[in-house]
């Protein structure tokens, strides 16, 4: 009788990639971090935004749109599920089947109460870091929406609203 031993992980990222398919689980600066899922109301608001996003762009053939849980590898200490994201055409090469590798050209977070201070902080430095172009959070529960546009290498704040978000990326509206 042959025994085999697999050999453990030696890096956090290592052990991400062995998480059952499925599980809620982000690699934020090199931490594990597990959330519940998410409430109905983050739901709602998930599912309008990416059907709308998904239909845009669609229509006018511009990328792909992607909602969450879908893994978003920018480097080998974040790897993150954003909840949703657009990758442009001329980026479509970091599209790969098991996830996508390098910064999408937007993000869409919406809040919850386990992942707002990561949302506002690590997480969108690290976008930030990547090279995400144009960065939304939105909150469920009071209908905001902050977008934050890359300006030399740097998120600056560029709109506040409720109940809309008006890419500059997209040159596009979106309503929930």
């Amino acid at each position: 009788m042959q025994v085999s031993y697999q050999t453990p992980p030696r890096t956090l990222l290592e052990v991400f990639r062995m998480l059952p398919e499925g599980t809620c689980a982000e690699l934020i600066d090199n931490s594990l971090y597990m959330s519940p899922a998410p409430t109905s109301n983050h739901q709602e608001v998930s599912i309008t935004l990416a059907s709308l996003l998904y239909i845009h762009t669609q229509r006018k053939k511009t990328g792909k749109a992607f909602a969450a849980p879908i893994d978003v590898y920018l480097s080998k200490t974040n790897v993150f599920q954003p909840d949703i994201i657009f990758i442009s055409n001329e980026n479509a090469g970091i599209i790969k089947e098991d996830g996508i590798y390098g910064a999408p050209d937007l993000v869409i977070e919406i809040l919850s109460v386990g992942t707002r201070k990561l949302d506002l902080t690590k997480k969108k430095d690290a976008y930030e870091k990547a090279g995400v172009k144009e960065y939304w959070v939105v909150d469920p529960d009071t209908k905001s929406a902050v977008g934050f546009q890359a300006t030399q290498g740097k998120f600056v704040e560029f709109k506040n609203e409720k109940g809309k978000l008006r890419s500059l990326l997209l040159k596009h509206t979106l309503k929930f």
